[in-house]
């Protein structure tokens, strides 16, 4: 006996993408609609249901709506290699008048009220400018939350001791702090220089890397080691000289 056609419409209607990487939990959205005149039962079944989360995976969607259902895909080790076999399917049901119980509707629903639909999974890694960009994007996030930081820092630091020289400082003290900002600001300066020309160098490399294909690790690692040694560098010189200021004015 044939089934009845399914009456839900599914987007997508037959794939579910997911796109990595799969170091971390990633989530597609699965819509399904009803643009009948009845309330519909469903449910969404999996072959690997340890390596999905679904929410929801059953319920009822009123005559004319629609629902977003999320399908989750638990962290696992990709192997380009290996072909997805996991497949979903999505059965519904006319609803019954008095619909109370949801397990004994489906208990007794009959083969040929049952409709059904499948989808397959695919599995999709970034495109190498976006597996490049993104930890760039990061670099200069955080670069400007350290800038922000430093500026704050400074003048702080500059309004404390402007109250603190107008009160307690004679004039061969206030000459010694003076030139000890000075050198604070050059010093600040020469490391703000050195940030620009390491964002400069990035930017260079970046340029390059479409025409010598793929990055070595020892490259990657360069990459990755010259922004935080910089400014760990710039991190101690500036809470060196600050802690040398505070301790002059205290003592």
């Amino acid at each position: 006996m044939a089934r009845t056609e399914q009456v839900l419409v599914l987007e997508p209607p037959n794939e579910l993408k997911f796109k990595g990487p799969f170091t971390d939990v990633v989530t597609t959205n699965l819509k399904l609609g009803n643009p009948s005149d009845k309330n519909v039962c469903f449910k969404v079944k999996t072959t690997a249901p340890r390596r999905y989360c679904v929410r929801p995976n059953s319920g009822i969607i009123d005559a004319g709506t629609s629902i977003n259902v999320s399908v989750m895909l638990q962290p696992f080790d990709y192997d380009p290699n290996e072909k997805s076999k996991h497949k979903f399917m999505v059965q519904s049901i006319f609803a019954p008048a008095d619909c109370q119980d949801m397990e004994a509707v489906w208990k007794e629903a009959k083969a040929d009220e049952l409709m059904d639909s499948k989808l397959r999974c695919v599995f999709e890694l970034p495109s190498e400018n976006e597996k490049t960009w993104r930890p760039l994007r990061a670099k200069r996030n955080h670069e400007l939350e350290i800038n922000k930081v430093t500026s704050t820092s400074l003048k702080t630091e500059a309004s404390m001791m402007s109250k603190s020289t107008s009160s307690s400082l004679d004039d061969s003290d206030m000459r010694k702090v003076m030139d000890d900002c000075r050198i604070l600001k050059s010093e600040v300066q020469r490391l703000r220089e050195e940030n620009r020309q390491l964002k400069e160098d990035d930017g260079l490399r970046m340029r390059r890397m479409p025409q010598m294909g793929n990055p070595t690790p020892s490259s990657n690692a360069m990459m990755k080691e010259e922004g935080p040694a910089a400014r760990m560098i710039a991190m101690v010189v500036l809470f060196f000289i600050l802690g040398t200021i505070i301790g002059k004015l205290v003592l």
